[in-house]
């Protein structure tokens, strides 16, 4: 009886030892379902759902969940019925696809690497510390047709007529019923010589006509001040938008050298054979 016990207990022993203690849940190659012999893994579902586009990706997975497998399945059963006998549009768009897909692959690498906190507030402190700070103006204007109109403006003006309401009175310009009123700007966000007659103004001042594209203005600086340096986080979207860039020009640039590229030199192929060769022969 004492054998036996030993016997058992070892045996049990054994089969805990090389049996997990937890089964493993699904992953990525768990099949879902099969059709005419091609698995559809749960792999393949997860990868359908993060190409959906965003009013369906943010649906629950409960719904998800059956109208993608029926969506994969539909896809194998017409694959099936299509055969190996493609057309040719068919074949190459398939390829174009496959090269696309690949390429996204490595950008998307080059980016994880290069989009780093680190990389980021490189890319802050080059853009802004140290920069010099930049004047912002605000301003508002009288836009008529001639100089002379201009110039009787500024005359009433000087008369000591309401600027505001004359604007409201006069101006043709879409700030007019605000009182000509700009709002904020800074350096380059106006023509010219809009911007170098308000950069010539003390504030409260009022301007000569000054002519651009769209007539004659009389401008009046209201008030200035100096934009300070954006926070970090408020253009850290921005900069990281910029590294992505850099990032991928370098990756771009340093393939395209190392790769061996040789382009046909025959005179008879040109550009309107984009419109003028058929890929389905029928």
């Amino acid at each position: 009886m004492f054998f036996r016990t030993k016997f058992l207990t070892a045996t049990a022993l054994v089969c805990a030892l090389s049996t997990p203690a937890f089964a493993e849940g699904p992953d990525a190659s768990t099949i879902v379902a099969a059709v005419n012999g091609t698995d559809i893994t749960l792999g393949h579902m997860i990868a359908t759902k993060q190409t959906l586009p965003p009013q369906y990706a943010q649906l629950p997975d409960e719904v998800l969940f059956q109208g993608i497998l029926d969506q994969l399945i539909q896809q194998v059963v017409l694959s099936d019925a299509a055969g190996d006998d493609l057309p040719l549009s068919v074949t190459l768009t398939l390829e174009n696809q496959a090269r696309a897909v690949r390429a996204d692959h490595v950008i998307d690498n080059a980016i994880k690497v290069a989009v780093t906190d680190e990389a980021i507030e490189m890319a802050y402190a080059a853009q802004y510390e140290g920069a010099e700070p930049e004047a912002e103006f605000n301003a508002s204007h009288i836009l008529v047709e001639t100089e002379e109109e201009a110039a009787e403006i500024v005359t009433r003006l000087e008369a000591g007529e309401d600027f505001a309401e004359l604007a409201r009175e006069k101006s043709t310009g879409p700030s007019g019923p605000n009182g000509g009123e700009l709002g904020w700007f800074g350096k380059g966000m106006m023509v010219p010589s809009f911007e170098e007659a308000v950069l010539t103004l003390e504030v409260g001042q009022i301007s000569a006509p000054v002519e651009t594209q769209f007539g004659w203005h009389v401008v009046k600086l209201n008030e200035t001040r100096v934009k300070d340096a954006p926070a970090l986080e408020d253009v850290r979207d921005e900069l990281a938008a910029g590294v992505e860039q850099v990032a991928i020009g370098q990756a771009l640039s340093t393939l395209t050298e190392a790769a061996t590229i040789t382009h046909t030199e025959d005179e008879a192929i040109t550009p309107d054979l984009l419109s003028t060769v058929t890929l389905d022969m029928e």
